[in-house]
Protein backbone atom coordinates (compact mmCIF):
# COMPACT_ATOMS: atom_id res chain seq x y z
CA UNK A 1 0.00 0.00 0.00
CA UNK A 2 1.36 3.75 -0.74
CA UNK A 3 2.11 5.88 2.18
CA UNK A 4 -0.67 8.36 2.75
CA UNK A 5 -0.01 10.96 0.20
CA UNK A 6 2.27 9.65 -1.97
CA UNK A 7 -0.61 8.50 -4.59
CA UNK A 8 -3.26 6.46 -5.43
CA UNK A 9 -4.13 2.44 -3.72
CA UNK A 10 -5.22 1.33 -6.51
CA UNK A 11 -1.86 2.30 -8.80
CA UNK A 12 -0.95 -1.49 -9.04
CA UNK A 13 -3.93 -2.56 -10.32
CA UNK A 14 -3.25 -3.99 -13.61
CA UNK A 15 -5.88 -2.88 -16.74
CA UNK A 16 -7.67 -5.91 -17.63
CA UNK A 17 -8.08 -6.83 -21.42
CA UNK A 18 -11.68 -5.97 -22.40
CA UNK A 19 -14.53 -9.15 -22.83
CA UNK A 20 -14.29 -9.97 -26.88
CA UNK A 21 -17.36 -10.21 -27.71
CA UNK A 22 -18.42 -6.50 -26.24
CA UNK A 23 -15.24 -4.78 -27.51
CA UNK A 24 -16.39 -6.23 -31.02
CA UNK A 25 -19.58 -4.28 -30.51
CA UNK A 26 -17.96 -1.46 -29.55
CA UNK A 27 -15.59 -1.99 -32.46
CA UNK A 28 -18.64 -2.31 -34.35
CA UNK A 29 -20.67 0.82 -33.23
CA UNK A 30 -17.97 2.96 -33.56
CA UNK A 31 -17.71 2.18 -37.83
CA UNK A 32 -19.20 4.46 -39.92
CA UNK A 33 -19.01 1.87 -42.88
CA UNK A 34 -22.28 1.76 -44.41
CA UNK A 35 -21.85 -1.87 -45.31
CA UNK A 36 -20.95 -3.06 -41.74
CA UNK A 37 -22.43 -6.20 -40.43
CA UNK A 38 -22.52 -7.78 -36.25
CA UNK A 39 -21.75 -11.06 -36.48
CA UNK A 40 -20.26 -11.18 -33.38
CA UNK A 41 -22.77 -10.37 -30.46
CA UNK A 42 -24.49 -13.16 -28.47
CA UNK A 43 -28.26 -12.06 -29.03
CA UNK A 44 -31.27 -12.61 -31.23
CA UNK A 45 -31.79 -9.80 -33.93
CA UNK A 46 -34.94 -9.85 -36.07
CA UNK A 47 -34.59 -9.78 -40.17
CA UNK A 48 -34.16 -5.85 -39.88
CA UNK A 49 -30.93 -6.36 -37.41
CA UNK A 50 -33.24 -5.24 -34.35
CA UNK A 51 -33.74 -6.76 -30.91
CA UNK A 52 -37.26 -8.34 -30.59
CA UNK A 53 -39.69 -8.51 -27.90
CA UNK A 54 -41.71 -11.54 -27.32
CA UNK A 55 -45.36 -10.82 -28.00
CA UNK A 56 -46.20 -13.15 -25.16
CA UNK A 57 -43.58 -11.42 -23.04
CA UNK A 58 -44.89 -7.73 -23.81
CA UNK A 59 -48.38 -9.50 -22.79
CA UNK A 60 -47.73 -10.63 -19.64
CA UNK A 61 -45.34 -7.18 -18.63
CA UNK A 62 -48.94 -5.22 -18.96
CA UNK A 63 -50.88 -8.06 -16.80
CA UNK A 64 -47.73 -7.67 -14.05
CA UNK A 65 -48.26 -3.60 -14.18
CA UNK A 66 -51.76 -3.56 -13.89
CA UNK A 67 -51.63 -5.98 -11.06
CA UNK A 68 -52.13 -3.67 -8.14
CA UNK A 69 -51.50 -7.04 -5.25
CA UNK A 70 -48.12 -7.00 -6.44
CA UNK A 71 -45.84 -5.12 -4.35
CA UNK A 72 -42.07 -5.05 -3.98
CA UNK A 73 -41.15 -7.16 -0.95
CA UNK A 74 -38.18 -9.38 -1.26
CA UNK A 75 -38.26 -12.64 -2.50
CA UNK A 76 -36.74 -15.70 -0.57
CA UNK A 77 -33.76 -15.68 -0.73
CA UNK A 78 -34.09 -19.13 -3.09
CA UNK A 79 -36.12 -16.86 -5.43
CA UNK A 80 -39.77 -17.04 -6.72
CA UNK A 81 -41.43 -20.40 -5.84
CA UNK A 82 -43.66 -20.87 -9.09
CA UNK A 83 -40.67 -19.86 -11.19
CA UNK A 84 -38.44 -22.25 -9.87
CA UNK A 85 -40.23 -25.11 -10.20
CA UNK A 86 -41.81 -24.51 -13.25
CA UNK A 87 -37.84 -23.62 -14.89
CA UNK A 88 -37.05 -26.90 -13.26
CA UNK A 89 -40.51 -28.38 -15.08
CA UNK A 90 -39.44 -27.10 -18.50
CA UNK A 91 -36.09 -28.29 -17.92
CA UNK A 92 -36.93 -32.15 -16.99
CA UNK A 93 -40.43 -32.55 -18.67
CA UNK A 94 -44.10 -32.71 -17.20
CA UNK A 95 -43.33 -36.44 -16.54
CA UNK A 96 -40.20 -36.08 -15.18
CA UNK A 97 -39.97 -39.51 -12.33
CA UNK A 98 -37.41 -36.87 -10.37
CA UNK A 99 -40.29 -34.07 -9.96
CA UNK A 100 -43.07 -36.91 -9.20
CA UNK A 101 -40.36 -38.17 -6.70
CA UNK A 102 -39.79 -34.73 -5.02
CA UNK A 103 -36.22 -34.39 -5.94
CA UNK A 104 -35.69 -31.58 -7.80
CA UNK A 105 -34.92 -28.34 -6.57
CA UNK A 106 -34.25 -25.37 -7.90
CA UNK A 107 -32.56 -21.84 -7.06
CA UNK A 108 -33.12 -18.50 -8.95
CA UNK A 109 -30.00 -16.81 -10.40
CA UNK A 110 -28.87 -14.09 -11.90
CA UNK A 111 -28.82 -15.35 -15.36
CA UNK A 112 -27.44 -18.51 -16.79
CA UNK A 113 -23.98 -17.37 -14.99
CA UNK A 114 -25.45 -16.90 -11.81
CA UNK A 115 -26.81 -20.39 -12.03
CA UNK A 116 -23.16 -21.43 -12.94
CA UNK A 117 -21.59 -19.78 -10.11
CA UNK A 118 -23.53 -21.03 -7.53
CA UNK A 119 -23.41 -24.22 -8.38
CA UNK A 120 -19.96 -24.14 -9.08
CA UNK A 121 -19.56 -22.84 -5.26
CA UNK A 122 -21.35 -25.11 -3.84
CA UNK A 123 -19.52 -28.02 -5.99
CA UNK A 124 -16.20 -26.30 -4.41
CA UNK A 125 -17.31 -26.39 -0.85
CA UNK A 126 -19.34 -29.59 -0.28
CA UNK A 127 -19.00 -32.15 -3.67
CA UNK A 128 -17.92 -35.78 -2.54
CA UNK A 129 -16.56 -34.55 0.69
CA UNK A 130 -15.37 -30.33 1.93
CA UNK A 131 -13.24 -28.04 -0.03
CA UNK A 132 -13.02 -29.53 -3.31
CA UNK A 133 -10.27 -27.02 -4.95
CA UNK A 134 -8.22 -30.10 -6.15
CA UNK A 135 -11.23 -31.60 -7.75
CA UNK A 136 -10.97 -31.62 -11.79
CA UNK A 137 -13.34 -29.89 -13.50
CA UNK A 138 -13.54 -30.45 -17.29
CA UNK A 139 -14.65 -27.69 -19.76
CA UNK A 140 -15.27 -28.60 -23.63
CA UNK A 141 -12.50 -27.42 -26.43
CA UNK A 142 -13.54 -24.92 -27.26
CA UNK A 143 -16.17 -23.31 -24.72
CA UNK A 144 -17.87 -20.19 -23.97
CA UNK A 145 -15.30 -18.22 -22.43
CA UNK A 146 -17.06 -17.64 -19.01
CA UNK A 147 -16.78 -21.18 -17.67
CA UNK A 148 -13.33 -21.39 -17.17
CA UNK A 149 -13.47 -17.80 -15.51
CA UNK A 150 -16.61 -19.14 -13.47
CA UNK A 151 -15.25 -22.30 -12.09
CA UNK A 152 -11.85 -20.72 -11.92
CA UNK A 153 -13.03 -17.60 -9.36
CA UNK A 154 -15.01 -20.42 -7.79
CA UNK A 155 -11.81 -21.94 -6.31
CA UNK A 156 -11.00 -24.80 -8.39
CA UNK A 157 -7.71 -25.45 -9.10
CA UNK A 158 -7.80 -28.05 -11.46
CA UNK A 159 -9.47 -26.94 -14.68
CA UNK A 160 -9.06 -29.25 -17.75
CA UNK A 161 -9.83 -29.05 -21.11
CA UNK A 162 -11.76 -32.18 -22.93
CA UNK A 163 -11.47 -32.79 -26.69
CA UNK A 164 -15.22 -31.80 -28.58
CA UNK A 165 -14.10 -29.75 -31.81
CA UNK A 166 -13.02 -31.64 -34.74
CA UNK A 167 -11.57 -28.96 -36.97
CA UNK A 168 -10.65 -30.70 -39.87
CA UNK A 169 -14.35 -32.70 -40.40
CA UNK A 170 -16.04 -29.87 -38.88
CA UNK A 171 -17.81 -31.63 -36.49
CA UNK A 172 -17.82 -33.31 -33.05
CA UNK A 173 -14.95 -35.11 -31.84
CA UNK A 174 -16.71 -38.49 -30.43
CA UNK A 175 -13.74 -40.63 -30.12
CA UNK A 176 -11.59 -38.19 -27.74
CA UNK A 177 -14.61 -36.85 -25.98
CA UNK A 178 -15.09 -40.61 -24.87
CA UNK A 179 -11.39 -41.50 -24.48
CA UNK A 180 -11.10 -38.22 -22.24
CA UNK A 181 -14.50 -39.38 -20.06
CA UNK A 182 -12.42 -42.58 -19.85
CA UNK A 183 -9.27 -40.83 -18.64
CA UNK A 184 -10.34 -38.45 -16.61
CA UNK A 185 -10.42 -38.99 -12.46
CA UNK A 186 -13.57 -40.42 -10.82
CA UNK A 187 -15.82 -37.95 -9.34
CA UNK A 188 -14.39 -35.29 -11.89
CA UNK A 189 -16.95 -32.79 -12.42
CA UNK A 190 -18.03 -32.72 -16.52
CA UNK A 191 -19.58 -29.13 -17.98
CA UNK A 192 -22.44 -30.13 -20.58
CA UNK A 193 -23.77 -28.19 -23.43
CA UNK A 194 -27.61 -28.72 -22.93
CA UNK A 195 -27.96 -28.47 -26.76
CA UNK A 196 -26.75 -25.38 -29.46
CA UNK A 197 -23.30 -25.99 -28.19
CA UNK A 198 -21.44 -22.53 -27.56
CA UNK A 199 -19.32 -21.42 -29.76
CA UNK A 200 -19.40 -24.89 -32.21
CA UNK A 201 -23.43 -25.12 -32.52
CA UNK A 202 -22.60 -28.91 -33.17
CA UNK A 203 -24.58 -31.75 -30.67
CA UNK A 204 -24.14 -34.92 -29.78
CA UNK A 205 -26.99 -36.97 -31.22
CA UNK A 206 -29.02 -38.86 -28.86
CA UNK A 207 -27.10 -42.01 -29.56
CA UNK A 208 -23.87 -40.65 -28.93
CA UNK A 209 -24.93 -38.53 -25.70
CA UNK A 210 -26.15 -42.49 -24.90
CA UNK A 211 -22.19 -43.56 -25.04
CA UNK A 212 -21.46 -40.63 -22.89
CA UNK A 213 -23.69 -41.19 -20.40
CA UNK A 214 -22.51 -44.71 -20.07
CA UNK A 215 -19.04 -43.84 -19.68
CA UNK A 216 -19.94 -41.17 -17.07
CA UNK A 217 -22.04 -43.58 -15.25
CA UNK A 218 -18.98 -46.08 -14.79
CA UNK A 219 -16.60 -43.82 -13.90
CA UNK A 220 -19.19 -41.85 -11.13
CA UNK A 221 -18.20 -38.53 -13.13
CA UNK A 222 -20.40 -35.48 -12.34
CA UNK A 223 -22.62 -33.88 -15.12
CA UNK A 224 -23.40 -30.14 -14.36
CA UNK A 225 -25.45 -29.05 -17.75
CA UNK A 226 -25.20 -25.57 -19.15
CA UNK A 227 -28.93 -25.06 -20.76
CA UNK A 228 -29.14 -21.66 -22.52
CA UNK A 229 -30.77 -22.24 -25.63
CA UNK A 230 -34.10 -24.84 -24.51
CA UNK A 231 -36.29 -24.32 -27.45
CA UNK A 232 -34.01 -21.76 -29.35
CA UNK A 233 -32.04 -24.35 -31.24
CA UNK A 234 -34.31 -26.51 -32.55
CA UNK A 235 -37.57 -24.71 -31.89
CA UNK A 236 -38.86 -27.71 -29.39
CA UNK A 237 -38.51 -27.57 -25.65
CA UNK A 238 -38.74 -31.56 -25.85
CA UNK A 239 -35.57 -31.85 -28.37
CA UNK A 240 -33.10 -29.59 -27.10
CA UNK A 241 -33.69 -30.92 -23.32
CA UNK A 242 -33.44 -34.81 -24.57
CA UNK A 243 -29.86 -34.99 -23.08
CA UNK A 244 -30.45 -33.71 -19.40
CA UNK A 245 -33.62 -35.73 -19.35
CA UNK A 246 -32.05 -39.12 -20.63
CA UNK A 247 -29.13 -38.46 -17.51
CA UNK A 248 -31.61 -37.83 -15.16
CA UNK A 249 -33.43 -41.47 -16.07
CA UNK A 250 -29.93 -43.02 -15.85
CA UNK A 251 -30.19 -42.19 -11.90
CA UNK A 252 -27.69 -39.43 -12.09
CA UNK A 253 -27.50 -36.50 -9.32
CA UNK A 254 -27.09 -33.42 -11.51
CA UNK A 255 -27.08 -29.93 -11.94
CA UNK A 256 -28.57 -28.06 -14.96
CA UNK A 257 -28.39 -23.76 -15.14
CA UNK A 258 -30.39 -22.87 -16.92
CA UNK A 259 -30.63 -19.21 -18.80
CA UNK A 260 -34.03 -17.28 -19.90
CA UNK A 261 -32.17 -14.48 -21.61
CA UNK A 262 -32.69 -16.47 -25.26
CA UNK A 263 -35.66 -18.11 -25.82
CA UNK A 264 -37.75 -15.25 -23.79
CA UNK A 265 -35.64 -12.41 -24.88
CA UNK A 266 -34.79 -11.18 -21.27
CA UNK A 267 -31.70 -10.86 -21.52
CA UNK A 268 -31.02 -7.71 -19.31
CA UNK A 269 -33.58 -8.93 -16.33
CA UNK A 270 -30.93 -11.49 -15.48
CA UNK A 271 -33.10 -14.85 -15.17
CA UNK A 272 -31.51 -18.05 -14.31
CA UNK A 273 -32.50 -21.11 -12.43
CA UNK A 274 -30.10 -23.29 -10.83
CA UNK A 275 -31.71 -27.02 -11.16
CA UNK A 276 -30.92 -29.57 -8.41
CA UNK A 277 -31.72 -33.52 -8.85
CA UNK A 278 -30.99 -35.80 -6.31
CA UNK A 279 -31.24 -39.46 -5.00
CA UNK A 280 -33.90 -38.55 -2.44
CA UNK A 281 -35.79 -35.41 -0.85
CA UNK A 282 -33.30 -34.93 1.72
CA UNK A 283 -30.43 -34.67 -0.16
CA UNK A 284 -32.20 -32.00 -2.57
CA UNK A 285 -33.08 -30.59 1.21
CA UNK A 286 -29.32 -30.35 2.42
CA UNK A 287 -28.30 -29.25 -1.00
CA UNK A 288 -30.68 -26.48 -1.13
CA UNK A 289 -29.73 -25.18 2.58
CA UNK A 290 -26.08 -24.62 1.91
CA UNK A 291 -27.05 -23.10 -1.84
CA UNK A 292 -29.21 -20.56 0.51
CA UNK A 293 -26.26 -19.77 2.24
CA UNK A 294 -24.60 -18.46 -0.58
CA UNK A 295 -26.80 -17.18 -2.28
CA UNK A 296 -27.26 -14.25 1.08
CA UNK A 297 -23.79 -13.59 0.63
CA UNK A 298 -23.57 -13.17 -2.97
CA UNK A 299 -26.84 -11.13 -3.61
CA UNK A 300 -28.94 -11.92 -1.05
CA UNK A 301 -32.25 -11.95 -3.01
CA UNK A 302 -32.81 -12.25 -6.27
CA UNK A 303 -35.24 -9.91 -8.68
CA UNK A 304 -38.51 -10.08 -9.40
CA UNK A 305 -40.28 -8.95 -12.34
CA UNK A 306 -38.13 -10.92 -15.29
CA UNK A 307 -38.98 -14.30 -12.54
CA UNK A 308 -42.73 -13.43 -12.88
CA UNK A 309 -42.63 -12.95 -16.41
CA UNK A 310 -41.64 -16.18 -16.73
CA UNK A 311 -43.75 -18.45 -14.38
CA UNK A 312 -47.12 -16.43 -15.41
CA UNK A 313 -45.96 -17.59 -19.27
CA UNK A 314 -44.82 -20.84 -17.94
CA UNK A 315 -47.78 -21.80 -15.45
CA UNK A 316 -50.82 -20.33 -18.10
CA UNK A 317 -51.44 -22.95 -20.71
CA UNK A 318 -52.18 -20.40 -23.46
CA UNK A 319 -49.37 -18.46 -22.63
CA UNK A 320 -46.77 -21.44 -22.27
CA UNK A 321 -48.30 -22.01 -26.01
CA UNK A 322 -47.91 -18.58 -26.91
CA UNK A 323 -44.63 -18.78 -26.02
CA UNK A 324 -43.77 -21.82 -28.03
CA UNK A 325 -44.66 -20.46 -31.07
CA UNK A 326 -42.71 -17.30 -30.16
CA UNK A 327 -39.68 -19.39 -29.64
CA UNK A 328 -40.21 -21.48 -32.79
CA UNK A 329 -40.53 -17.68 -34.42
CA UNK A 330 -36.78 -17.57 -33.44
CA UNK A 331 -35.69 -20.97 -34.34
CA UNK A 332 -37.19 -20.82 -37.81
CA UNK A 333 -35.53 -17.61 -38.46
CA UNK A 334 -32.11 -18.51 -37.71
CA UNK A 335 -32.45 -22.03 -39.87
CA UNK A 336 -33.40 -20.18 -42.90
CA UNK A 337 -30.28 -18.15 -42.15
CA UNK A 338 -28.01 -21.13 -41.64
CA UNK A 339 -29.83 -22.83 -44.95
CA UNK A 340 -29.56 -19.45 -47.03
CA UNK A 341 -25.76 -19.00 -45.79
CA UNK A 342 -24.96 -22.45 -47.09
CA UNK A 343 -26.50 -22.29 -50.20
CA UNK A 344 -25.15 -19.01 -51.27
CA UNK A 345 -21.40 -20.74 -50.36
CA UNK A 346 -22.05 -23.62 -52.21
CA UNK A 347 -23.36 -21.46 -55.34
CA UNK A 348 -19.93 -19.55 -55.60
CA UNK A 349 -18.09 -22.52 -55.31
CA UNK A 350 -16.29 -21.21 -52.13
CA UNK A 351 -13.60 -24.20 -51.52
CA UNK A 352 -14.01 -26.59 -48.85
CA UNK A 353 -17.39 -27.67 -47.25
CA UNK A 354 -20.07 -26.22 -45.90
CA UNK A 355 -22.37 -28.73 -44.99
CA UNK A 356 -21.62 -28.04 -41.54
CA UNK A 357 -23.51 -24.62 -41.44
CA UNK A 358 -26.86 -25.98 -41.47
CA UNK A 359 -26.11 -29.63 -39.65
CA UNK A 360 -25.11 -27.15 -36.77
CA UNK A 361 -27.60 -26.06 -34.59
CA UNK A 362 -28.24 -23.14 -32.33
CA UNK A 363 -27.38 -19.12 -32.46
CA UNK A 364 -23.70 -20.04 -33.52
CA UNK A 365 -22.11 -21.27 -36.29
CA UNK A 366 -18.46 -22.39 -36.16
CA UNK A 367 -18.08 -21.61 -39.35
CA UNK A 368 -13.83 -22.53 -39.98
CA UNK A 369 -12.28 -19.17 -40.99
CA UNK A 370 -8.89 -18.94 -39.50
CA UNK A 371 -7.93 -15.94 -37.19
CA UNK A 372 -6.41 -14.23 -40.89
CA UNK A 373 -9.18 -14.84 -42.61
CA UNK A 374 -11.52 -13.17 -39.35
CA UNK A 375 -8.86 -9.89 -39.51
CA UNK A 376 -9.69 -9.28 -43.55
CA UNK A 377 -13.48 -9.54 -43.15
CA UNK A 378 -13.08 -7.19 -40.30
CA UNK A 379 -10.81 -4.80 -41.45
CA UNK A 380 -11.92 -5.20 -45.17
CA UNK A 381 -14.97 -5.78 -45.15
CA UNK A 382 -16.24 -3.92 -42.17
CA UNK A 383 -18.05 -7.70 -40.71
CA UNK A 384 -17.28 -8.02 -37.13
CA UNK A 385 -17.11 -11.51 -35.46
CA UNK A 386 -14.98 -13.93 -32.70
CA UNK A 387 -11.45 -14.23 -33.65
CA UNK A 388 -12.00 -17.94 -33.79
CA UNK A 389 -14.45 -18.06 -36.88
CA UNK A 390 -18.03 -17.84 -34.65
CA UNK A 391 -20.61 -16.53 -36.24
CA UNK A 392 -23.99 -15.40 -34.50
CA UNK A 393 -26.51 -16.79 -37.13
CA UNK A 394 -28.79 -13.80 -35.90
CA UNK A 395 -26.60 -10.99 -37.45
CA UNK A 396 -27.57 -12.45 -40.77
CA UNK A 397 -30.48 -11.00 -42.50
CA UNK A 398 -32.28 -10.84 -46.44
CA UNK A 399 -29.96 -7.85 -46.76
CA UNK A 400 -26.73 -8.43 -46.24
CA UNK A 401 -26.72 -12.08 -46.45
CA UNK A 402 -25.57 -11.67 -50.31
CA UNK A 403 -22.46 -9.48 -48.91
CA UNK A 404 -21.38 -11.48 -45.91
CA UNK A 405 -21.24 -14.55 -48.61
CA UNK A 406 -19.44 -12.79 -51.05
CA UNK A 407 -16.91 -11.79 -48.36
CA UNK A 408 -16.73 -14.82 -46.82
CA UNK A 409 -15.37 -16.28 -50.39
CA UNK A 410 -13.24 -13.62 -50.89
CA UNK A 411 -11.17 -14.39 -47.17
CA UNK A 412 -11.31 -17.69 -48.09
CA UNK A 413 -10.05 -17.78 -51.07
CA UNK A 414 -7.13 -14.87 -50.77
CA UNK A 415 -6.12 -15.37 -47.26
Amino acid sequence: MAPPGSGSIFASVPLAAPVAVFKLSADFRADGDPRKVNLGVGAYRTDEGQPWVLPVVRKVEQKIASDTSLNHEYLPILGLPEFRANASRIALGEDSPAIKENRVGGVQSLGGTGALRIGAEFLRRWYNGTNNTATPVYISSPSWENHNSVFGDAGFKDIRAYRYWDAANRGLELKGFLEDLENAPEFSIFILHACAHNPTGTDPTPEQWKQIAAVMKRRFLFPFFDSAYQGFASGCLDRDAWAVRYFVSEGFELFCAQSFSKNFGLYNERVGNLTVVGKDVENVQRVLSQMEKIVRTTWSNPPSLGARIVAATLACPQLFAEWKENVKTMANRVLLMRAELKSRLQALGTPGTWNHITEQIGMFSFTGLNPKQVEYMIKEKHIYLMASGRINMCGLTTKNLDYVANSIHEAVTTI
